[in-house]
C-alpha cells in the first residue's frame, strides 16, 4: 500500500521548503515532489519605479546567503539595460569578488553537510577548515567589494574604486598561502562523501544542465526566448501541494533543469558524474577552480587602472539581462530602464530553477536518502518565493499579482 512521507520542513538550508514523497510497501520513493514554503520575495516591485542605482542595494537583501551574486546580477542587467561596457579592471574585480563569494559558500555547505558524512573524529578539523576558508575568502569580499555580506562597491557602471597596489599584494599573499588548506580540506570532504558509500545513481535525474559560464556568468547564453515560467498548480499533480507551493516553475525548452556547480562543471568541462556523490565532488572541485581563479586575478590587476564607465542613466527601455553563475546555479536579474527610472524588474534565481529537478531526483530509492538528495543541491528557498500568504488558516496565496513574466 501506498505512503506519503511528509519532510516539513526540510533541514540544514536556507530558508523553508517541504519534501512529500509517496513510498511503496519497501520504503521506496515512487513520486518526489518538493516546493517552497518560504513568503514572500517581492523585491522586485520595491525597486519598480525608482532610480536605477536603488535596485542593488535593494535586491542584494533578497538574501543573507548569497547577497553577492544577486548584487552582480542586478549591476550586470542595469549596465545591459544603459548600454555600458564596463573597464576592464572593474570586472576582474567583480569576478575576483564572486569568486571568493563561491569559495566561501560551499565551504558554509560543507559545514551544514557534516553531520551527514564526517565522523566525530575529523568533526574539528573540518570544521576548523571551513572556519579558516572562510575567514580568508571573507576577507577577500570585503576588501574588493566594500563588505563582506552586503556588498557596497559593486555598482552600475564598474566598481567605486579600485583597491590599492599594498591592499593587492596583501591579498594575493593570503589567498596563495591558503590554496594547500583548501586542497587539504577537499581531499577530505570528497573522501569522507566517497566512505558514504551511498547508493550508485542516488540523485540522477533525467534533467539537463544549464550554465552559462564555468565561473562568472554570461547573459549572451542565456536564452529568453527559450525560458518560460508557469503556476505551481500547474506543474504538482498534488493538488495540495500546488496550492502550498509558493514559487514559480521555471523551464528551459519547456523542461525542468539542473543548474549549479555539477552542471557548469557539465557543460564547461565534461564532468559525466551524475547524482548526489557527482554534486558533492563537482562543488568540491568548484572550489579549487574559484582559489586559482582569485589567485590569478590578483596576480595580474592593474591597481592603477580606471574602474568606472561613463554613462547615461535616462535609458531607452531595453530589457537588461544579468547572468550571475552563483554557487547554487544560475541567477538572472531582468531591468528596464527608461525615463530614469526602473520599468521592470524580474529575479530567476538558482534553486527557482533547481525546485521541480530536486524532488524526482529522490524516486527509486529509500525515503531516508531523500535528505541527502536535497541537499546535495543547496538550496536557498529565500530568493526563491514570489507569493503572498493572504489566509493563514487555509493557506491561500497571492500568486498572479506577483509573477511579471
Amino acid at each position: 500500500m501506498s505512503e506519503k512521507i511528509v519532510i516539513s520542513p526540510t533541514s540544514r538550508q536556507e530558508g523553508h521548503a517541504e519534501l512529500v514523497m509517496d513510498v511503496d510497501d519497501e520504503g521506496i520513493v515512487t513520486k518526489g515532489r518538493y516546493f517552497s514554503i518560504t513568503p514572500v520575495r517581492g523585491l522586485e516591485k520595491i525597486v519598480t519605479g525608482k532610480v536605477p542605482e536603488t535596485a542593488p542595494v535593494i535586491v542584494q537583501r533578497i538574501c543573507g546567503v548569497c547577497p553577492i551574486p544577486h548584487t552582480l546580477a542586478s549591476v550586470e542587467a542595469i549596465d545591459d539595460s544603459l548600454g555600458i561596457e564596463i573597464p576592464k579592471a572593474a570586472r576582474q574585480l567583480r569576478e575576483l569578488t564572486l569568486a571568493a563569494h563561491t569559495v566561501n559558500s560551499h565551504a558554509i555547505h560543507h559545514f551544514l553537510i557534516a553531520a551527514d558524512f564526517v565522523p566525530e573524529n575529523l568533526m574539528a578539523t573540518a570544521i576548523n577548515s571551513v572556519s579558516e576558508i572562510r575567514k580568508t575568502v571573507q576577507y577577500v569580499v570585503d576588501m574588493v567589494a566594500g563588505e563582506g555580506i552586503h556588498p557596497s562597491d559593486v555598482r552600475i557602471g564598474g566598481m567605486a574604486s579600485n583597491i590599492s597596489e599594498l591592499a593587492r599584494k596583501r591579498l594575493y599573499s593570503r589567498t596563495k598561502a591558503l590554496i594547500p588548506k583548501v586542497d587539504a580540506h577537499i581531499d577530505l570532504i570528497v573522501g569522507l562523501v566517497a566512505d558514504k558509500d551511498l547508493p550508485a545513481g542516488l540523485g540522477v535525474t533525467n534533467a539537463p544542465t544549464l550554465a552559462t559560464h564555468h565561473t562568472y556568468g554570461d547573459r549572451t547564453k542565456f536564452d529568453l526566448e527559450r525560458f518560460t515560467e508557469i503556476m505551481p498548480e500547474t506543474w504538482y499533480d498534488d493538488p495540495e501541494v500546488g496550492k502550498r507551493a509558493c514559487s514559480t516553475i521555471p523551464l528551459y525548452d519547456g523542461r525542468s533543469v539542473e543548474v549549479g556547480p555539477r552542471a557548469r562543471a557539465a557543460v564547461f568541462g565534461g564532468y559525466s558524474g551524475e547524482g548526489v556523490v557527482a554534486q558533492h565532488v563537482a562543488r568540491a572541485i568548484e572550489m579549487k577552480t574559484n582559489m586559482s581563479k582569485i589567485v590569478a586575478i590578483l596576480g595580474e590587476l592593474d591597481t592603477s587602472a580606471p574602474v568606472m564607465a561613463d554613462y547615461d542613466v535616462t535609458g531607452t527601455n531595453k530589457l537588461g539581462i544579468g547572468a550571475i553563475e552563483g554557487p547554487r546555479g544560475m541567477d538572472v536579474h531582468m531591468a528596464q530602464i527608461a525615463d530614469g527610472k526602473t520599468q521592470f524588474y524580474s529575479c530567476l534565481v538558482p534553486t527557482t530553477w533547481n525546485i521541480p529537478t530536486m524532488g524526482p531526483a529522490t524516486e527509486g530509492f529509500h525515503h531516508d536518502f531523500g535528505p541527502h538528495v536535497i541537499r546535495a543541491y543547496d538550496p536557498c528557498l529565500s530568493c526563491a518565493t514570489h507569493v503572498i500568504v493572504v489566509d493563514d488558516d487555509d493557506r491561500s496565496v497571492l500568486k498572479n499579482e506577483m509573477v511579471r513574466i
